[in-house]
């Protein structure tokens, strides 16, 4: 079964939220921060470090 990673992570995102119940303004700042920090001079160091 082929799953779109876009899909997944909202899945877990969603099941999170859900589940754990963090405030909204957390899950604003942390994926603010993840799209700043794709965007930044860290965004290769990041790539390499995950694909590895």
């Amino acid at each position: 079964m082929d799953v779109p990673l876009w899909f997944a992570l909202l899945a877990v995102g969603v099941l999170g939220v859900k589940l754990i119940r963090p405030p909204w303004w957390l899950v604003a700042v942390i994926l603010l921060g993840g799209f700043l920090l794709a965007d930044s001079f860290l965004a290769p160091a990041i790539d390499t470090a995950i694909n590895k």
